[in-house]
Formats: structure tokens, sequence, C-alpha cells
């Protein structure tokens, strides 16, 4: 009996180790843990494009900067400010005090070691966050210019808080997969402690790092941990096990709010939700067809009943509070099943059309759930669409690669369009939709090298109801995100979604 009471206390404290995700902290010291959706699959900061790994590897490796939502602006980290010496040619000069946690200095080689890796690296995700830029040079240890190969008005956005900095030392010491493994020595407020992919990822706090002493109440411990299923991470909320909870449906948010030891933080996302429509692949080559999809979607409805309200229309690319939204913008998609079903006939399907369609599960708010009644919806519009649900990692591996014919997403951190609309729609961006049109592609470069903005948000414009009125992307909504959170963090969560160490207060 004896042996076998040890073993079930083992047991018992095993499970209570792999809940807690990792060691015991010092009685000190606190942790927070994060429930999030996204995909933690790699070490190489630069093999993936997702807006989780940005964020967490910027607190690591560091950034040149991010965007401040309270100022309305771009503020520096690693780049203490910046100037544009010509159309052509931006000068970044970097804090003289920055350092890698190792004590070296980070210089502007590892700005441009940085820079290079991202073209060059065989399992790079982001070279289209540098595709404006010709070349990187140090001027100095601590001076760094860009030189695009057009003007590009918003090259602060494809830099900032995407960009991450690794050393050059380290790198030309130990090759990429020994430093990205072994040696993640960054220079952000917060030092790599653990990844496990596919389950979490742990930081600690550098208490070296400028102004992290004054902010004693920054969890001393992050560690985010994927639990795509709401469910999961609302009981884990309750019970004490994650402090904080992404993405909590509308239809959970009493739960958490009842409970004496939680509540809810919301925020008006940034985050762009619409549905993708290769013309890569038949029978999305056809714009009839992808504008039929847009009349048979009833938005409003599935944002009244599914979402209960928790979502903002998106007649466009962008909504209010984005760079360039435009409230007159053209065409407007009203529901209408009639006229898309009239469409799929002109499209050349007058018996209708079998179409894959695929979703993540657990991956945004009530994804699959919104899936679900969608599919009813281009099924009365003679849209047969037979409902694909693969694991996220595997459903967005393929999206990165230009392998998904039709499916439902969202981009991040869409502050300033341009970046997004690049990537997705523009010749020779990702693979993503894989959509190619000369004069979109006239208009994208426009408003990059249109520095006057009233004139680039023209500009803007004319290409964003190109894109809207070519339906290779049709835009749905911004969710309004529900946050599940302990009560004794103090945290605001931000439009862009990004969760920072420093900007979560722990009351004690």
């Amino acid at each position: 009996m004896k042996w076998r009471t040890v073993r079930i206390f083992i047991a018992v404290l095993i499970v209570l180790l792999v809940v807690a995700g990792t060691a015991p902290l010092a009685d000190s010291q606190t942790r927070v843990s994060v429930g999030v959706t996204e995909t933690m699959e790699t070490y190489n900061p630069y093999g993936d494009s997702v807006a989780l790994l940005y964020c967490i590897w910027c607190q690591v490796l560091g950034c040149l900067g991010s965007y401040s939502f309270e100022k309305g602006e771009y503020v520096g980290w690693l780049a203490e400010r910046w100037e544009v010496k010509d159309p052509h040619n931006w000068v970044f000069h970097l804090r003289k005090n920055a350092k890698f946690h190792d004590g070296s200095p980070v210089t502007a080689a590892d700005v441009v070691h940085s820079f290079n890796r991202v073209r060059t690296d065989p399992q790079s995700k982001q070279k289209q966050n540098i595709a404006p830029i010709a070349s990187a040079t140090a001027i100095d240890d601590h001076t760094v210019r860009f030189t695009t190969k057009e003007p590009t008005a918003p090259l602060v956005d494809y830099l900032f808080d995407r960009l991450i900095i690794t050393s050059k030392a380290i790198y030309d010491k130990y090759g990429p997969e020994v430093a990205d493994r072994k040696y993640p020595i960054g220079s952000g407020p917060y030092k790599f402690k653990e990844l496990i992919p596919g389950q979490r990822f742990v930081i600690a706090k550098n208490p070296d790092y400028p102004g992290m002493k004054e902010k004693r109440q920054a969890p001393d411990e992050i560690v985010f941990r994927i639990m795509r299923e709401p469910e999961q991470r609302v009981t884990a909320l309750l019970n004490g096990e994650i402090q904080i909870a992404q993405f909590i449906p509308p239809h959970l948010r009493e739960r958490v709010e009842r409970n004496p030891n939680t509540k809810i933080a919301a925020v008006d996302s940034v985050e762009i939700m619409f549905l993708a429509m290769s013309p890569k692949f038949k029978p999305w080559d056809n714009k009839l067809l992808r504008q039929a999809v847009a009349y048979a979607i009833d938005r409003d409805t599935i944002i009244a009943t599914i979402l209960r309200g928790e979502a903002t229309r998106l007649d466009g690319p962008v909504g209010p509070g984005q760079y360039g939204y435009n409230p007159n913008l053209k065409p407007k998609y009203e529901y209408d099943p009639a006229k898309a079903k009239k469409l799929v006939a002109e499209a050349g399907f007058p018996n209708g059309v079998d179409v894959d369609f695929y979703t993540p599960v657990g991956r945004y708010t009530l994804d699959k759930q919104i899936a679900e009644a969608v599919v009813p919806m281009l099924n009365a519009a003679g849209i047969r669409a037979k409902l694909q649900t693969p694991e996220w990692a595997t459903l967005w591996a393929n999206v990165q690669a230009g392998k998904v014919p039709f499916y439902y997403m969202g981009r991040g951190g869409v502050i300033d369009p341009s970046v997004a609309l690049s990537q997705y729609f523009e010749t020779g961006g990702s693979p993503r939709i894989g959509y190619s049109n000369p004069n979109l592609d006239k208009l994208l470069a426009l408003e990059r090298q249109t520095f006057d903005p009233a004139k680039r948000k023209k500009a803007l414009s004319e290409a964003m109801s190109l894109i809207t009125e070519e339906a290779p992307g049709h835009f749905l909504w911004r969710h309004h995100i529900l946050y599940g959170m302990a009560k004794n963090i103090d945290h605001k969560p931000r439009p862009d979604l990004r969760i920072f160490g420093e900007e979560i207060r722990v009351l004690r």
C-alpha cells in the first residue's frame, strides 16, 4: 500500500508540473501563463510569419521598434530615431547602450545581418517584410541605412516589430541551427527560457533591460501555452492554471464574468477577417464566381447571432481607425442570395459548382462555427461547399505555401494596410492567394511611393476599391476580442493582439 501511495503521489506531482508548464518559481517571483491559439513550430525566428511569434521574438531577441496605440505613432526600441534622407534612403540610429543578454553591444552589423538572413535563410517565411528594400548598410556601429527599390512611404511598418534582430557574432560562431536552438541570445526585455514546439514558449524577465527595474510588477516569467479549444482556455482560466486567455467566445463571456477571480477585458481588433479565393485554382479564376461569394454571405446575421454583436462589419480591406479607411469605398456588397445565384450561372455554372472550403479550428474566435454558417449560404447560391477542417498547423503551412484555394482567415496587426495588401494581393508577394493584376500593382506601387498623406490615401483607396471589386478576398469583419484575465492581472489588450510583458502588471 505504501508503494501504491508513493506512485499516486508521483503521478499527481507530474500532472501538476505539466499543468504549470514549467518548474516552480521562487515565492518572490511571478509567472503569468497565457492561453494562445497560434503556432509555435520552429526555433528559427525567421521560420514563420505569425503575430504571436513576432511579438515573442521581439521581446527576446529585439526589434527596431513598435507601434504605440496610446501615442498613435511608431516608437523606437533598438532604434533611437530615424529619418528619411531622400525618397530611397532611410537612416536608423540605434541606441548606443543597447546590449545583448551576454553583454555584447548591439551594432548596425547585427541589423544588417538580420536583414540578410530574412532574405537568404532557406527557412525564412518573412521575405515579404523586406520586399521593398534593395539593401541594408552599416554606416557606423550605431547607424544603418536602408535603401529601397522604389520610394516607400510606409517603410517603418515593414520593419518595426517584424524585423527580428539577432546576433551576428553568435550566428558566425555556431551557425544557424545551433545558434537558434542553443544560443537564442537577444537584447530584449525578456530572455529565452524554453520552447517546446507545438506546446509552449517560456520567457523570463531581463532585469538589466533599460527601465525594467522600475517595472517591478511586470511578470518575472511568461508562459505562452497553445490552447486552441475555447472551453479549455476558459476552464484553465477559472481553475487558475492560466492568468490570461485569448479569444473568449461571446457565449462564454458571462461564465468568466461570474467567477469572482476572473474578469473580461475587451478590445476592438485591427485584425481583418476575410474569405480568400485563389485565382491560381479553378473555379476561383472566375471573377463572377468570386463576386457571387461576396453577395452570398450574410455578414450582419453572423455578427448578430454567432458573434453576438462582438464584431464590426467590413465593406473593404480596412475599417474605421485604420489608415486609409474610406467609408464611401465602392463597390459595397450587400447580402443578396438571388444576385449571388445569378452570378454563379453567369460564371458558367448553371447547375452550380462543387468546391472545398477550408477553415481553421480554434485559431480565431468561433472560426469553425462561422464556417459552418457560411456553408449553407454558399449552397443557397449554388456554390456547393464541402467544409474541410485540417489541424491549424497543417492548414497554415499549406496557406503560406499557396496550396489552399478557398479558405477563411485573418490578417492581424493592420494599422497601415500597405504591407498586408502587398503581401496578399500584389504580384510577387506571398503565395497565400497568388492574385496578380498589373493595374493593382501600379496602384500599390504608387501609394508606397507617395509621401503626401492625402495623395497616398487616395491611391490606397483606389487600390482597395479594385481589390474589393475583383474579390480575390472578400472582407468580413473585425472581431471585438475578449480576453479572460485573473483579477490580479492589470493588462490593457492591444488592438494588434500582441502581448508584451512590460505592459502587464501583476497585482500582489
